[in-house]
Parts: C-alpha cells; structure tokens; sequence
C-alpha cells in the first residue's frame, strides 16, 4: 500500500519530508533510534517482512499530529509530556506492533462533560499511544474515502468549515419557504458497527485498516469508578478515527439516500446536525416522516425535540406559523430588520450568533476571573485572551454583527472590574474606571480584537 498523501486541512499538520532512504532528509525526521534495530527485548527485529506494510513516517506524522492537538491522558495516565520522554521507543512500539497485527487498543477512559443544553456527554479519551495509532490509519483510510463524500458534507473535512455550513444555509433560506431541521439522537452512541463496517469495506480491503477499525470500536469503556463497559454499538466520541467514521456511516444512512429519493432538496449537514429546504409545508412534513422511517432503519432515531418543521418568514413571505426560527452551529435564523443598499429598511431571514452561543461565551469569560489577575498588566491580559476573543469575533461575527455587542460589552465590564481591583485610586470609582479604560482603547484600540470590533469602553 502506497504511502498517504499528506493532507493540508486544518485538522491536520503538513510535513515536508524526503523518503527515509536519503541521508540528510530535511524536516521532520525520525526520532533518533527509531530507523535502525529495537531497543526493546522480545520484539522482533525491524529486517523481519511484516504481515502489515505501515510506513515508519506516517506513524512520525501521526505523532506530530497528536503533539500538536495535546489532549488529556487515557486510562494508562501518560500525558504527552510522558509520552515524549521515551519517543523513539514508544514511537517504535506503536508502528512494530501495528505491522505485526499485534496492536490491542487498550481502553478507552470516560469522562462526562455538559452538555449546552443541559445534562451530560460521555466523552472518551483513548490514552496517547492509541491516539498515535489512530492517527496512523486515518492518514491511510481518510483519503479513500473523502472525495466520495457529499459536497454539502460539512462536519469534520478537510477544507470544511461551520462557517461555509451557516453561509450557504443562509442562502439557501431565502429561496426556500420551508426549514426541516434535525438532530440525530445519540449518534456517536448509537452507531452499527455492523452496517459501519459494511461501509468501510466498500472503500477499502486493507486488512490491516479493516482488523485495527474492529478493535478500536470494540474496545470497552473504562468508567470513572473503574468499572468496564463493553461496547455493541457506537464509536468513542473523542476517538481520532471516530469522526472520519460516523461521517462515512451518515453519508450512505442520509446524504446518499437524499441524493437518490430527493435529488430536488438541498440540505446541509455537520456531522449529526442538518437542516433540509423545502418548498411547502406539506413536503416538509413527508419528508420528516421519511427520514424518521429511514433512521429507524438504519438504527438510529431522530431527536424529536430537536426535530422541527420552520416557516422562513421575512418581507416577502408574511403567512403566521409558529415556528418561524430555528438554531444551526451557534446561529439562530430568525426574521430580522435589514438595510438594503439603497438604505430601504426591510425584513430578513438571517442568522446571528444565538443567545445560548452568548451566554457560553459570557460565562467562559467569568471564568478567566481576570478581577483576581490584578498582577497582570492591560498588555498581559491582551496577550493571553485576545486570540480567544478574535475567534469569537472571526465566527459569531460574521453575519449581524450588532447581535455581539451584548457579549462583548461584558468583556469591557470584566475589564473595568479588574482595573478597579488593579488600581486603588479606581477601585471606588466606576464611572472614572469606566472612561480609564475607554481612554485606553481610544489610544490603543488594536489592544483587544472587541475594541477593533468597535466595542470600546464608554469614553472610548
């Protein structure tokens, strides 16, 4: 098997390298040892033919790929940092046991996180070296499957953003009367691993890529508690391979299915959420009725209270529904007043960033406790949150911006409450804190991304 191509998504980091066979091959290397004979008693010695054919550079690439994501450790408590101490062996370990068909995913750890709307996600983190692994074969196995997937396709690709998502939904809404918005229950949870695999085959016969998928969605759940769970359904959220998987099973449970029963239909879908336009309301409720037959097909269940039928109203289509908004990737798309370029004010069905997006950011804002940072210069504090704040700004902010300003006023109120606690001749005074710093961001306005935004302080 050729060695994969290198992938220059964001989600991937490029590596310029030469073949393993020229000396003074520039870039990333491998790591010193890793080339010649195993420091390892009872492995095999690396001149043995192996069963698998895994190339020693893919598995270096995999490696700087996980480094760079960082992530907690696994079941085994090797973070990277421990990881790193032993490289070339570890290294060696992982590309050995994998081309020798020997490698056993160990288990794979849980951990709850909430949810935004409420109650918990079990997330599972597989330990480092296995994140290496899975690495390894999705550089193999991503780029088989890729170019078949559905133009409209947006959650975890290469060259695929949420923004592009929002962007043609956002387009599409304005020619379309009707929105069948749906959530798939549960779907990391809940996938077939037999009708998984089935697709897997389709698009490829690498035995070693078919044996090491099994494993890894078979290996069990270690609980907080230190109780095991085995695993019938589903594939570890948090897994490296685990998106590229629950992609491909989507793509033939939905994509594929709309293209052939409702070629006429566009939709846009990011991993488990999507919406599908429509041109009435009674085609909309079909298709519902379809889609929910179609899922109970292939084992999966639509989210009913995520599951909705909206009416894009604006000036142009003024019919009273009931559902007139709906939420995709932190935007509501509501009925909104706009400004034509002639300066005619009108109403839209657009997206802005969504109150429950607003109150997230807000509250991760309050936890940086900045108030109690009061050892830290302005300079500081821009230095370490402002890329955070950009990011906000770069996503949320891309259309109506006014629906920000809420958010990033409360930055500018957690920047006054740190001055006044920074500085005594302040720390009574609001309103001469509040016109301290709007003096500053007149100033320096490149001092934070908000004060660029045009949310500066009140003097500002």
């Amino acid at each position: 098997m050729r060695v994969p191509r290198r992938n220059t998504g964001a989600d991937h980091s490029a590596v310029a390298m030469k073949g393993s066979n020229v000396p003074g091959a520039k870039g990333v290397d491998y790591p010193a040892g890793f080339r010649g004979q195993p420091r390892h008693a009872g492995e095999e010695p690396v001149k043995k033919a192996k069963p698998f054919e895994i190339s020693k550079r893919v598995v270096v690439e995999a490696w700087e790929q996980v480094k760079a994501n960082q992530g907690a450790a696994g079941v085994d408590q090797e973070s990277i940092a421990d990881f790193e101490r032993n490289l070339k062996g570890n290294l060696y370990k992982i590309w050995n046991r994998m081309s020798s068909g020997s490698y056993i995913p160990p288990l794979v750890r849980t951990v709850a996180i909430p949810k935004k709307a409420g109650g918990e996600r079990m997330l599972g983190v597989p330990t480092v070296a296995d994140r290496v692994a899975q690495v390894v074969a999705k550089l193999y196995f991503e780029p088989m499957v890729e170019p078949h997937f559905h133009e409209d396709s947006y959650g975890y690709r290469p060259s695929k953003s949420a923004i592009q998502a929002v962007r043609v939904t956002r387009k599409r809404c304005w020619c379309y009367d009707w929105v069948l918005e749906f959530d798939i229950r549960g779907l990391f949870d809940n996938i077939d691993h037999e009708l998984l695999m089935r697709a897997v085959r389709k698009h490829t016969a690498s035995k070693w890529i078919l044996l090491y998928m099994e494993r890894w969605l078979k290996a069990p759940f270690q609980k907080g508690d230190g109780t095991l769970a085995e695993r019938t359904k589903g594939t570890p959220q948090g897994g490296v391979i685990s998106p590229v998987l629950a992609n491909l099973f989507l793509h033939y449970v939905f994509d594929t299915w709309m293209r052939r029963n409702y070629p006429e239909l566009p939709f846009c879908r990011y991993a488990d959420d999507g919406v599908v336009h429509c041109r009435t309301e009674s085609e909309a409720l079909a298709l519902k009725e379809a889609l929910e037959s179609r899922f109970r097909e292939c084992r999966l269940e639509l989210h009913p209270e995520k599951t909705r039928i909206i009416y894009c109203k604006d000036s142009n289509r003024r019919e009273e529904y009931a559902a007139t908004s709906f939420d995709f990737l932190g935007f509501t798309f509501r009925p909104r007043l706009a400004k034509s370029q002639s300066g005619r004010y009108f109403v839209n069905f657009g997206p802005a960033v969504s109150n429950q997006a607003g109150r997230v950011m807000r509250q991760k804002a309050r936890r940086w406790h900045l108030h109690l940072r009061s050892d830290y210069s302005l300079e500081d504090l821009s230095r370490i949150f402002s890329p955070i704040i950009r990011g906000w700004i770069n996503y949320y902010g891309s259309f109506y911006k006014s629906a920000m300003y809420p958010t990033l006023r409360h930055l500018n109120s957690i920047l006054v409450r740190w001055a006044r606690r920074k500085f005594k001749r302040l720390r009574y005074h609001l309103t001469k804190a509040v016109y301290w710093l709007g003096s500053i961001a007149k100033r320096q306005p490149e001092l934070f991304p908000h004060w660029q935004f045009g949310v500066k302080p009140t003097a500002g």
